[in-house]
Parts: structure tokens; C-alpha cells; sequence
């Protein structure tokens, strides 16, 4: 933020302060973010107008973003500060779905909200103007609410989740790109960890996760860097890249030999599509792709034309007369071909017996590839077996229906001369609504014969992969933190912990996974392994601090972030010498960056943390989930238990749809087999 505007911030009044909604979170505005997660986010909220009218422990910021300047438009940005105290919920069933129901429960939630129209209509005061405070009933009704144009939520230990966004569709203000790139400068601004979201995005009735994933081979999300993070039903990472690339790399030929006869409509759009490239469309990932680029150079509105004629009109030595008069003896060349394909060379060579300018031919067999001319498509592609190029034609008279206010295709007066064609915005998307629901939704007989049986099942792969992760700052937290601009200097150590358990010292195996080969080798500890680690935390220390002020220091930080780590007390140092006393000091006895894994134990005297398992995020529900699918923990979709063994299954996998009720009675397979099985009672 400029010096200048920063200052005239702070000259106004609290209420007053509007800040720019297109750089807000970029590093410097309003603030630098130079620490860790934690004073960070502290750091943006003393920017924020501060509600005095919360109660209970529920404290909440607003913050004042200007959009356009022309025309005006204002939104408002809230931050509520929701302490596990005053927590609904205990655990995160976000983190259980995604795979971190290891980590421990945080003292604090930070919901960032960007509410609809409506839900701040709601909040007006009785003068009719919103100056950013709510109440404390407000507040929590705010974090409840659903339809929020942004919804995301920071555990204190920088894990967060995306929970909702909403644009223009939905009624925003703001389009879908812009209020994800927003969400994205506050994730990286404030150094967040990991970034989590369930993707459910749609695009007039069409899963985007679907559609960008066999034209891009990532999802929509994918170009601000979210990945796989956890497939449903027990599909896994390796399953969901083989479904995208099946499904990518499916011939439109194939789809046209076994759909085109009961479906007219697919050859039509792969003939449409092709007269527009430049190129061959061989896959049908190349068709999306290519429908895509088109969309977004193509305003609402407006249409996007190819000329075929262009290609004739290049500066050349031969008259347009001989250009025409050697394309009129190519195209029936192919016409005798009875509309199969033939080598470039056969073509030539037909054409040869009426032209004998040869160079005239390689120019004309060049500028023809995929275009049209008169009645018919001239196709052309490399055979993947022979590598030879191969030419075909395609009778496209009926495909593009005359429509003068815009139509789709103007007819020129020759026969052989090149035509214009014209794509519209809304013929765009209903061929793209089309393909995507007669290639991939539609479930026709023909979707199961040869080659096209393996299409519904990469599907639903593609479709059971909704949990996504973004790695914003990874697990190390020192890497680019610095320590504040004291003159003094100061120790940064990268700091961990593991709870004692009644029976053996437990250090987490994930310590061989948290990419210490960057620091010159592994952890060595020669101890039985049997408990996650905690995600690492910098400790900022004195340069001639003491190993027993690296204790005290660590445990004031953990207990600061975890609820379960409130009576936390440090005991030793796994890896460290065993002839080291608290006296010593850090700097002789540990190198800068190194990872420091304490121990230590919870005062058992507090009631609430006498069962470890109730201050992890993990349900502390001792239902056992043991699915066919090879499902071993909750994935958020819907399950039911067997009445007799009591282990809990999917629906789908057990062939109940989501559309009928869950029966009264159930069995599983297992014990049903086994009553069976039994022999008679007399």
C-alpha cells in the first residue's frame, strides 16, 4: 500500500477506512505479512473496524472493499473470531474429510465472509445504513448462514477451508475468477499452511470438475494450484489421473462411429468445432479444450467467425483463378473417394491427371486441411499407425442452419469458394451442455460397447473426487518468515511435539515424511513410533537463549494454539544429546533451522482432556467404517451401519440410492452370508 494512502487511512476514522478489493491481501495492503499465520491474521485485524457490540467471547472485524469507483460499488468483508468456548462444534468434519483428523483442535476459528446482498440487507441498522457492526446474535448468525458470496475459515494453526463460494450465477456482484483470486491473495498473504475445498462448482447444470478435467486435465480450481486431496468411495490419486487421461484421449471418431447414428447432434458439433480450428480435433479432451478457449474469448453477446477463405487470399504467384480451379479438382478427387480417407499422396495423384503444377497442389492440399469449401468439410489428419497425412470429406450442408440475424453460416456464391462461419455465444454453450450430456452423463446403450465401456466408469472417478488441497506454505513454517526487525539477533527453530502415552514414548513416523533431507538428514530416534506429529511451529528465541528457555517458550506457543495442549508441559527433547542440561544454551547444542520434536504430557487432572482421542479434530466416535470400496474412515458421504455387527458402509456401495430411504433394517453381506450359512435351531 502506498505510504501516502496508508497514512490517510490512519488519519480516518475506523468506520471510514475503504480499501481496494482488487489488490486487498497482496503483501503490503494494507499490511506486511512478515510472520506466521498466527501474527499475520493478527496483524490484518488491527486494519479492521472492531465491533464493540459483540458479547461472549465472540469478537468480529469488518473491513470496507471497494470494487468499481464507476460505478460505485462497495462490499464489506468480516472477520469473526470464533473461540473453541463458543463452538457449535467441537471437531471440523472439514478436516476429517480431507484427511487431517490427526490434527489436534485449535483454540480459535477465523471465518472470512463475504455475505450476499441479502444477508446484509438484514443487518441494517433502523437508520437504514450498515457502518460494518454487528451484534453478537449477528455474529453467530453470520458464520451459520448459508449463500455467502465467499465463506472460508483458518484453523489457528494456518489450515483452512474454502467453504463456499458463489458469483454472478448465484446473483453476486462478482464473478467466480474474481472472488477466488481474492480468497487466494488472503491465503498467501496471510501464510496459510493448506487450503482445502469441496468441490461441487457447476456451470449450467455441468460439473466443472467434470468438464475442466477432460479438457485441462485439472479442475476448475486447478489454476490457483488445488490438487487432489481425497477421493470418495476409496478412489485414490493414481485412479482419478488414469480416469482424466481415458477420458482425454478418447477418438471422436470412435464416438461418431458407435453415438453418431442414434445421436445426429455429436457429429454435427464435431464438424462445427473443427471448421473453427486451425488444427485437427483428434480427442475428445482436444474438443473441450478447444470449446473452452473459444468461451473465453467470446464476450456475451458477440460471436467469433472463421473465414476459410483466408486461406486462399495469402500473397502467392498463382491467380486466384488457377487456386480455385485446383481445389475444384482436389474436392472431387475426394468425392470419388465416396467420403473415405485417403493418403495425401492418392489425392495428388488424382489431381495430377488435371493440374500438372505440382506446387500449385502442395499449396492448395496445405491451405484446404480442415476447412470449408462449398457443401463440404475438407478433413485432414495424421493416421497414428501409418504417420501419413490422410484427407476426407464431410458433407456439412445441413449442419448449420441459415439464421440471417447472426446466423451461424453465410454460403458464398460459388460452389467451390470458401465460406464464412460465424459461432455465437449461446450456440457455444448449448453444444458444449449437448456433448457433455450425450458423451458423458447420458449412460445410452451404446456408452457400453468396445471401447466406449470404459467412459462411465472414468466418470464417476472424476465426479467421486471432490476434495481438493492446495499446499500454500507446506508444513515447514520457517521458509520465508523472518523475525521482525530488532537489532538483537535472534534463533528460529522449527518445533514440533508428541504426547507421552502410559505405556511407551511415542514419536510420530510422519517425522520421516516432513522433508528433512532439505536440512542435511534424517531425524534419528530409536524409539517406538506409534502417534502423528503436530504441524511444525517456528520458536522465536534470544541468541543466548537456554534450552530450558526453548521449553517454556514451546509450551506457551502450543498452548496457545490447542485446546487439548492447555495444561501442555514439556518434558525433554527426543532428539536431542542426552548429556545436554536445561542450562545449556540453544545456540551450542542445536543449529539454526534444525526440527526440534519435544515430548511431554497433559495434566490428567483436567477433566475435559482425560481421553486424548476428544482433542483431536477425528470424530471421537468409535464407529468402524469398513466399506467394499476399501473406505476405512468417514469421506462425508452418506452411510448407514449394519444392524448386527454395527459396521458402517456406503450406500452406494451397498446399491441403495441417495433417492430412497435408508431401510429400517440392514444387513451387510458379511453377517448375512453367516446367517445363511448357520445350521437350523430346532
Amino acid at each position: 500500500m502506498p505510504q501516502s494512502e496508508l497514512s490517510g487511512c490512519k488519519k480516518r476514522k475506523r468506520g471510514e477506512r475503504v480499501f481496494r478489493f482488487k489488490i486487498f491481501g497482496e503483501n503490503g495492503y494494507p499490511v506486511e505479512f512478515e510472520g506466521s499465520f498466527k501474527q499475520n491474521i493478527k496483524a490484518l485485524l488491527e486494519y479492521g473496524h472492531f465491533d464493540s457490540n459483540t458479547g461472549n467471547g465472540i469478537p468480529s472485524w469488518s473491513f470496507q472493499l471497494e470494487v468499481n469507483r464507476q460505478p460505485p460499488l462497495h462490499i464489506w468483508l468480516f472477520v469473526v473470531e470464533e473461540p473453541i468456548e463458543a463452538s457449535l462444534q467441537l471437531h471440523c468434519k472439514h478436516c476429517q474429510y480431507i484427511g487431517w483428523g490427526h490434527h489436534m483442535i485449535c483454540n480459535k476459528k477465523y471465518h472470512f465472509v463475504l455475505p450476499s446482498k441479502d444477508t446484509v440487507s438484514s443487518l441494517l441498522n433502523c437508520e437504514g445504513e450498515f457502518n460494518g457492526e454487528i451484534s453478537c446474535k449477528d455474529t453467530l448468525n453470520l458464520v451459520q448462514l448459508q449463500g455467502h458470496v465467499m465463506h472460508g475459515v483458518f484453523h489457528s494453526n494456518g489450515f483452512g477451508h474454502l467453504l463456499c463460494i458463489n458469483g454472478m450465477e448465484a446473483g453476486s456482484n462478482l464473478a467466480g475468477r474474481q472472488i477466488m483470486e481474492f480468497w487466494d491473495r488472503l491465503c498467501t498473504g496471510l501464510r496459510a499452511r493448506k487450503v482445502s475445498l469441496n468441490d461441487d462448482s457447476q456451470k449450467r447444470s455441468m460439473e466443472l470438475r467434470l468438464l475442466f478435467g477432460v479438457a485441462y486435465g485439472e479442475p476448475w480450481f486447478g489454476r490457483w494450484g488445488y490438487r487432489f486431496g481425497r477421493g470418495c468411495f476409496g478412489v485414490t490419486q493414481p485412479m482419478y489421473q488414469k480416469a482424466v487421461e481415458t477420458i482425454q484421449g478418447m477418438p471422436l471418431c470412435i464416438l461418431v462411429h458407435y453415438l453418431g447414428t442414434s445421436n445426429p447432434h455429436i457429429p454435427a458439433i464435431f464438424s462445427r468445432y473443427q471448421i473453427l480450428s486451425d488444427r485437427s480435433l483428434v480427442t475428445l479432451g482436444e474438443l473441450f479444450r478447444f470449446m473452452l478457449e473459444i468461451k473465453t474469448r467470446l464476450p456475451e453477446g458477440t460471436g467469433c467467425s472463421s473465414d476459410s477463405g483466408k486461406a486462399f487470399e495469402t500473397t502467392c504467384r498463382w491467380s486466384p483463378k488457377r487456386i480455385e480451379m485446383a481445389t475444384r479438382v482436389i474436392v472431387e478427387a475426394l468425392k470419388r473417394a465416396e467420403f473415405r480417407w485417403v493418403s495425401r499422396q492418392e489425392v495428388r495423384d488424382a489431381a495430377r491427371a488435371y493440374i500438372g503444377d505440382t506446387g500449385l497442389l502442395d499449396f492448395v492440399l496445405k491451405s484446404l486441411g480442415n476447412h470449408v469449401v462449398g457443401n463440404y468439410l475438407v478433413r485432414r489428419c495424421l493416421n497414428p499407425v501409418t504417420k501419413v497425412l490422410e484427407y476426407c470429406l464431410e458433407d456439412v450442408s445441413n449442419l448449420f442452419p441459415d439464421q440471417n440475424g447472426g446466423g451461424a453460416m453465410m454460403m458464398g456464391n460459388s460452389k467451390v469458394k470458401p465460406r464464412s462461419y460465424k459461432m455465437t455465444r449461446p450456440q457455444l454453450m448449448k453444444d458444449m451442455l449437448n456433448l457433455y450430456r450425450y458423451v458423458l452423463k447420458d449412460q445410452q446403450p451404446a456408452i457400453n460397447m468396445g471401447i466406449l465401456a470404459a467412459l462411465p466408469a472414468a466418470v464417476r472417478i472424476i465426479l467421486d473426487c471432490k476434495y481438493l488441497v492446495k499446499e500454500c506454505n507446506g508444513d515447514l513454517p520457517w521458509r520465508g518468515v523472518g523475525v521482525g526487525n530488532e537489532p538483537e539477533p535472534k534463533l528460529k527453530l522449527c518445533c514440533t511435539v508428541t504426547l507421552r502415552s502410559s505405556n511407551t514414548t511415542s514419536i510420530d513416523a510422519a517425522v520421516t515424511h516432513s522433508r528433512h533431507g532439505q536440512h542435511g538428514g534424517m531425524i534419528n530416534m530409536n524409539k517406538t513410533t506409534s502417534q502423528q506429529l503436530l504441524p511444525f511451529e517456528c520458536i522465536t528465541l534470544k541468541n543466548d537463549a537456554t534450552i530450558d528457555d526453548l521449553k517454556l517458550q514451546a509450551e506457551k506457543n502450543f498452548r496457545e494454539l490447542y485446546w487439548g495442549l492447555r495444561s501442555f508441559v514439556v518434558e525433554s527433547i527426543a532428539n536431542l544429546q542426552d548429556h545436554a542440561n536445561g542450562k545449556d544454551t540453544v545456540a551450542g547444542v542445536l543449529e539454526v533451522g534444525r526440527v526440534i520434536v519435544l515430548e511431554g504430557s497433559i495434566d490428567q487432572e483436567n477433566g475435559s482432556l482425560s481421553s486424548k482421542e476428544g482433542i483431536y479434530e477425528r470424530d471421537p466416535d468409535d464407529r468402524i467404517i469398513d466399506c467394499p470400496c476399501g473406505t476405512k474412515d468417514d469421506d462425508g458421504q452418506r452411510m448407514l451401519s449394519c444392524d448386527i455387527c454395527e459396521v458402517w458402509q456406503h450406500t452406494r456401495c451397498v446399491r441403495i440410492p441417495n433417492s430412497q430411504q435408508i431401510p429400517p433394517i440392514f444387513l451387510c453381506n458379511r453377517c448375512e452370508n453367516e446367517i445363511i450359512i448357520l445350521p437350523s435351531l430346532p
